[in-house]
């Protein structure tokens, strides 16, 4: 079955597109077979990745976007797929097994405009038409925006994990905290219309640290993320394995040029700094990879970020 993890903080411009497409980036190039899924209205894993050219043709058309399974409802979550999204400007392939389902601005709608049917919640609807496809995959990455609305429910209620993607300030740790009450009331609330088979509901197993901009002192807002977890790891709020990855990832210009460049940015060859913050993620990818197991890995790379 795959692993179905969703990327969430309650306080948004942390870092989390850039985490997440370039960890989903590291995976596939493991050899993973990896789908993204883009639930925030934003769109910008969905503009990313397949660029602004084929993104505008999917947001003028109103059709192959997430939103399609709601509205106007003729299309099954497997048709809006977008196989093997990263491409060459001439459509070459570059990062094989790496898919995305994507949104558009109508996505927003969503939340206000769009009336489920009865004892249909969204969720429900988006996790039936998700669970065909995840027999094709190792890993299925949910992008979520800074709440836990509509569009959030459908990424939370399929995972069974949550990485928090975070700065070291004091609003990524309100946060934090945020999520963590609005995710204990969402399973709550949801619990009537979990399944058997679907495992157990998605609780916080890791923070990381994004977006480190040099010579930053990062031991202080890791002590108080640390004590907040110790205190809701008590509470029975969180995963009693959730911790705090060793690695972290650095603040890099190279990650706003993979942006416009529409590529993830171990796929933009050996630009100045793509050395570094590549070697980042890896240490992030490897991590998220032993935390299915429960494995702890050495801090790799802590130091070189802070002091780049």
């Amino acid at each position: 079955m795959a692993r179905k993890i969703a990327f969430i903080n309650y306080k948004g411009g942390v870092g989390k597109t850039s985490c997440i497409v370039n960890i989903a980036a590291c995976l596939a190039k493991r050899g993973k077979r990896v789908l993204l899924v883009d639930l925030d209205a934003q769109s910008n894993v969905s503009i990313w990745l397949m660029r602004v050219e084929r993104w505008n043709e999917l947001n003028s058309g109103g059709r192959g976007s997430v939103y399609s399974i709601f509205v106007p409802g003729d299309k099954q979550l497997r048709d809006t797929v977008v196989r093997d999204v990263v491409e060459e400007r001439d459509g070459q392939k570059i990062l094989p097994g790496l898919d995305i389902i994507p949104t558009t601005f109508d996505l927003i709608d969503l939340e206000h405009e769009y009336n489920p049917p009865e004892m249909e919640p969204v969720y429900v609807r988006f996790r039936n038409q998700l669970q065909e496809l995840e027999p094709e995959y190792d890993y299925i990455l949910f992008d979520c925006p800074p709440n836990v609305l509509r569009a959030s429910q459908c990424g939370l209620f399929c995972a069974n994990e949550v990485i928090v993607p975070a700065n070291p300030d004091a609003l990524s740790l309100i946060g934090f905290t945020l999520l963590t009450g609005k995710l204990v009331q969402f399973n709550e609330r949801s619990a009537s219309f979990r399944t058997a088979g679907m495992g157990s509901p998605a609780m916080i197993n890791g923070i990381i640290f994004n977006s480190i901009k040099a010579a930053t002192d990062i031991e202080v807002p890791k002590m108080r993320m640390q004590f907040r977890i110790n205190q809701f790891r008590n509470q029975k709020k969180i995963s009693p394995r959730t911790r705090i990855f060793n690695s972290m990832i650095r603040d890099a210009i190279v990650v706003r040029r993979a942006v416009t460049l529409g590529l993830p940015v171990l796929s933009i060859g050996n630009a100045v700094g793509t050395e570094g913050v590549v070697e980042d993620y890896d240490n992030v990818t490897d991590e998220l990879e032993a935390l299915e197991h429960g494995q702890a890995l050495p801090a790799q790379n802590a130091k070189s970020v802070v002091n780049a």
